[in-house]
């Protein structure tokens, strides 16, 4: 009896130890993802404030719901929406706030787009950024029936005009943002990544890893609203969970 108690005793102790182990090993890791992401996080605000300056917490708050409007974690949006603001701030005179704004619906446009026409989310920022140029050979990227030609740009430009009623000119980046949102909204691709992404599988699988990697930046950033962002992360995986568990 005493030979079993002690092997009892023994197996405990080293599937104990193996726990603790693993457990360790599993906190390491993690921390070592939230520092990382979290040095991240630091680089990509600082181009947010030198962009957007006094307008730049409008563009933080954004970042922070981007994981439910666009399907992006707040690092992802960041990245997205410095990488044309230089060319967004031209077009509109240095108004950071407009540009904040006008930004917003870019990326959320481009979110919208690659989950309703299937294109992946890099080819449209490509885009995006080549239209910051004056180049509009991946236009077609955006598969809404327009070539990738200057011409096919003035064609889309024309038709939003017909549809909003206002004037909109080629050499302005923010007049192109705003008449690929015209055109988006005509067609019912605006506003599906925030739909899908609460009553969607895919969506709503986007938004919490979205919201999980938020989690795990904020584990590192001693200023996060850590109890928003579990919120944020507990609402996601529900809705996945409503999603996901009647198939």
């Amino acid at each position: 009896m005493t030979s079993m108690a002690g092997n009892i005793l023994g197996t405990v102790a080293k599937t104990t130890a193996t726990m603790v182990t693993a457990a360790t090993g599993a906190v390491a890791a993690l921390t070592k993802v939230s520092v990382a992401q979290y040095a991240e996080y630091e680089q990509l605000v600082g181009g947010v404030e030198t962009l957007f300056k006094g307008s730049s917490d409008i563009v933080k708050k954004y970042a922070d719901d981007a994981y439910k409007s666009a399907g992006l974690s707040a690092n992802e949006y960041m990245n997205t929406i410095t990488g044309f603001t230089a060319s967004l701030l031209q077009g509109l005179g240095g108004d950071t706030k407009k540009a904040a704004e006008i930004g917003n619906q870019a990326v959320i446009d481009m979110s919208d787009n690659a989950n309703k026409m299937g294109t992946s989310m890099e080819m449209i920022q490509n885009a995006y950024q080549g239209f910051a140029k004056q180049n509009y050979t991946m236009l077609d990227n955006l598969k809404l029936g327009y070539g990738g030609t200057k011409t096919e740009m003035q064609r889309l430009l024309a038709d939003a005009e017909k549809l909003e009623g206002k004037k909109f000119d080629i050499s302005n980046f923010n007049d192109i943002i705003e008449a690929i949102h015209v055109i988006q909204k005509q067609m019912g691709i605006t506003g599906t990544t925030a739909e899908e992404a609460m009553s969607t599988i895919e969506g709503s699988l986007n938004m919490t890893k979205s919201a999980w990697t938020n989690l795990i930046t904020g584990m590192a950033n001693s200023e996060a609203d850590f109890d928003q962002l579990i919120d944020n992360f507990v609402e996601s995986a529900s809705a996945f969970g409503d999603n996901i568990l009647p198939r």
